[in-house]
């Protein structure tokens, strides 16, 4: 992924996500029943999802903001997580040709005409060439650190997944002893006459703990899908890459097999001395 490409769609995804934050905020502030001017909640036997979410109490803010961000996230890495992103087969079969006949400048035109992360990858290993002169462990040694950089863009963005799954459950538990906290503290005021009130803080703590196992668990499943997702991602451009290392030895073998050597002229020994001579 080219890095201008992946910065444009950080900054789509951060804008989004801070839109979406602030939705939620300015949402649930409407929705909260006992804000000023609100209207009046009419008393049933089952309340509202928006109800519910109201009596979940501070808590809900920060796990609402944490589940539209897991959402984003994974409609991000379904789009940005494509084989043909990554790289081309047509492309790569012609540049292990042109690496194949030593064509350096013919396989960086290529690589600069198709950019993907294999073609950048390759064109990184095509730089140690100089002069004509190509060292093959060089060329090996910079198309790994070129590897090392170019995969571990894609992956900084799979990991926040997994920080949303692990932060979640947490939120929810804090949020959770918060509202023990007020229960106990009813209890200590105003004692046991007021059972309402107690059940209230309790319901803030149980909803709490709910919500943040729903926003980790599908959470972390997507960070495992997206991980093995992209583990083969990984798996077939490292063999890509063996490949055209492989056609640029066999080319460099052939070619040096191909140059003439020069013939050296064994001079005869000298003739042996007859005696008395």
């Amino acid at each position: 992924m080219h890095p201008k490409i992946h910065l444009l769609k950080l900054r789509t995804l951060f804008c989004a996500l801070a839109f979406v934050g602030a939705s939620t905020l300015a949402f649930a502030q409407t929705a909260d029943p006992t804000a000023e001017g609100a209207a009046p909640v009419v008393e049933t036997s089952e309340r509202s999802f928006l109800e519910m979410v109201a009596q979940g109490g501070w808590a809900m803010y920060p796990l609402g903001f944490l589940s539209m961000s897991a959402l984003a996230l994974t409609v991000y890495n379904f789009i940005a997580l494509r084989p043909k992103d990554f790289f081309n087969d047509e492309v790569a079969s012609e540049l292990g040709g042109k690496l194949g006949d030593l064509d350096i400048e013919g396989a960086k035109e290529l690589c600069a005409e198709n950019p993907t992360p294999l073609t950048r990858i390759v064109n990184h290993g095509l730089d140690s060439v100089r002069g004509g002169q190509i060292d093959t462990d060089l060329f090996r040694q910079r198309l790994e650190a070129g590897s090392g950089k170019e995969l571990a863009q894609p992956f900084v963005v799979i990991n926040y997944l997994s920080i949303i799954a692990s932060i979640s459950p947490m939120l929810g538990l804090l949020g959770t002893v918060s509202g023990m906290v007020k229960a106990f503290s009813s209890i200590a005021t105003v004692g046991m006459g007021q059972p309402d009130l107690l059940a209230g803080n309790i319901s803030e703590a149980l909803i709490t703990t709910a919500t943040g196992m729903l926003v980790g668990i599908p959470t972390m499943f997507f960070f495992f899908f997206f991980k093995n997702k992209y583990g083969k991602l990984v798996a077939d451009m490292t063999m890509y890459l063996d490949d055209m290392y492989g056609d640029l030895v066999h080319g460099t073998r052939v070619n040096n097999a191909e140059m003439p050597t020069a013939k050296t002229v064994r001079s005869l020994p000298p003739a042996p001395r007859k005696p008395g001579n």
